[in-house]
């Protein structure tokens, strides 16, 4: 039996031209990966500015994070929110001021003295392909200073990989896409 030859494909960039968030985005409570209501819920926010520190009015972020008790949460229909549900995952379009928010909770480490984080993802005008980054909290600093990907950064990279957490409660980690105080994002082998 013939075999046809080897094909090399290459991938085709993620956005040709848009982005293209209508269809199906955005949906009810898109945000909301845990209720307001609940006790362990804290607010994530920040700003997307780019490389001339000008906000970027029209990005899309997603978050996939482990639960307060470090379990990676796999549940069918994480689209539907019914308000008693951690799904671990959660989509929001920023405002016209480049402000997001989202309703989730503090994640737990997934190994013991593992620094617990949230993976972030970016989608924007003018990137041909997502970004990806981490959000770290920032209590455990013996874990912080332990984490295999921290340990690789200069101090001043690091710093844009840590949330602030505010008299509130909240978390605020702020998204630069280029220039000074650039957010790390992280590459992929499959996704290059």
């Amino acid at each position: 039996m013939a075999q046809a030859p080897e094909l090399k494909l290459v991938p085709t960039p993620g956005q040709t031209i848009g982005p293209f968030y209508g269809y199906a985005l955005p949906f009810e409570k898109d945000n909301e990966l845990a209720s307001q209501a609940n006790p362990n819920s804290v607010r994530l926010h920040g700003v997307i500015t780019d490389g001339n520190g000008e906000v970027i009015p029209d990005a899309l972020l997603e978050i996939w994070q482990a639960d307060e008790h470090g379990k990676v949460v796999s549940r069918d229909g994480s689209l539907v929110r019914d308000g008693y549900t951690f799904t671990g995952w959660g989509r929001v379009a920023v405002d016209n001021v480049g402000h997001y928010t989202f309703t989730t909770v503090n994640p737990g480490p997934t190994e013991e003295g593992k620094a617990p984080f949230i993976m972030l993802t970016v989608f924007a005008r003018g990137l041909l392909n997502r970004l990806f980054t981490r959000i770290y909290l920032p209590e455990d600093t013996k874990a912080l200073a332990n984490d295999p990907l921290l340990a690789s950064l200069s101090e001043a990279e690091r710093s844009t990989l840590i949330a602030t957490r505010e008299q509130d409660g909240s978390l605020r980690f702020d998204i630069r896409l280029q220039g000074e105080n650039e957010t790390v994002f992280l590459s992929y082998p499959r996704e290059s």
